[in-house]
């Protein structure tokens, strides 16, 4: 995810961040970049079928081209790989310190992993 061009801003609308409820004292993660993913707005029913071992349209099966673009390994045993869509960046711009009570954000980085 990439600041605001010309400059390496926090943006809450951009970048993964916590916010505060003041109701449960707990924070919540916010990742908003996340609305931009691929996804085809299919709903599907589970059906009692058995499905294949290997399915060439599926993003997750060995040696197929993932939604982000990546292609997996011809894996035979357990696989990970980073989440081409992750929740959290490596990398998230320094948020300013918010004063308000009940408006608070952090800027939160991660990893997130996917396990075949």
């Amino acid at each position: 995810m990439k600041a605001i061009p010309g400059k390496n801003l926090f943006n809450p609308t951009e970048h993964p961040h916590r916010r505060y409820n003041p109701l449960t004292g707990e924070y919540v993660l916010v990742s908003p970049h996340r609305m931009k993913r691929p996804w085809q707005g299919q709903v599907e029913r589970e059906t009692a079928v058995s499905h294949p071992a290997y399915d060439p349209t599926c993003y997750l099966c060995p040696g197929n081209e993932r939604a982000g673009g990546a292609r997996n390994s011809l894996y035979e045993d357990t696989y990970v790989f980073t989440n081409d869509f992750r929740a959290l960046l490596p990398d998230v711009p320094s948020a300013k310190e918010q004063h308000h009570p009940l408006l608070h954000n952090k800027g939160v980085r991660g990893t997130c992993r996917v396990i075949c």
